[in-house]
């Protein structure tokens, strides 16, 4: 069997107000192909759309068991799942998430954010612009 190349993944994640509308952005690459997304919430938090970006660029990995590293300038969500700190909120994010983390070979990296990274820094505005956006839904699982 081929083996498959190692997927990329960017993530940002920004809330302005934090809590205030929010919005998060992702980068996808495979060899020469790359793939952009974002979106975003009326009313929500920094934290819960660093979580989203990283959910959703998961979602978006259809090859089970796929070798991914994800690259976020989030240190919550990044020593979250690297030293274990404590999940005290967004227990429905934490539990999407784990459940896609499960499916592939995840490798969590730490970026410096707003440092220059070509990559962090779209996903930082894929989330801006995501957030900007007229009639954001509401993020459900905000509890306020």
């Amino acid at each position: 069997m081929e083996k498959r190349p190692l997927i990329h993944l960017y993530t940002d994640g920004a809330a302005t107000g934090n809590p205030g509308p929010g919005g998060w952005g992702v980068v996808l690459c495979c060899g020469d192909l790359r793939k952009e997304m974002s979106g975003g919430y009326a009313l929500t938090t920094n934290n819960r759309m660093e979580l989203m970006a990283v959910i959703k660029g998961l979602e978006a990995i259809r090859w089970q068991g796929a070798e991914v590293e994800v690259c976020s300038d989030s240190q919550y969500v990044v020593k979250t799942l690297t030293e274990g700190w404590k999940r005290k909120k967004n227990g429905d994010l934490w539990e999407r998430l784990d459940a896609l983390v499960a499916r592939f070979n995840v490798k969590f990296v730490w970026v410096k954010g707003h440092a220059g990274h070509p990559e962090n820094e779209r996903c930082d505005r894929l989330a801006v612009e995501a957030y900007s956006r007229p009639g954001l839904p509401p993020d459900t699982g905000y509890e306020g």
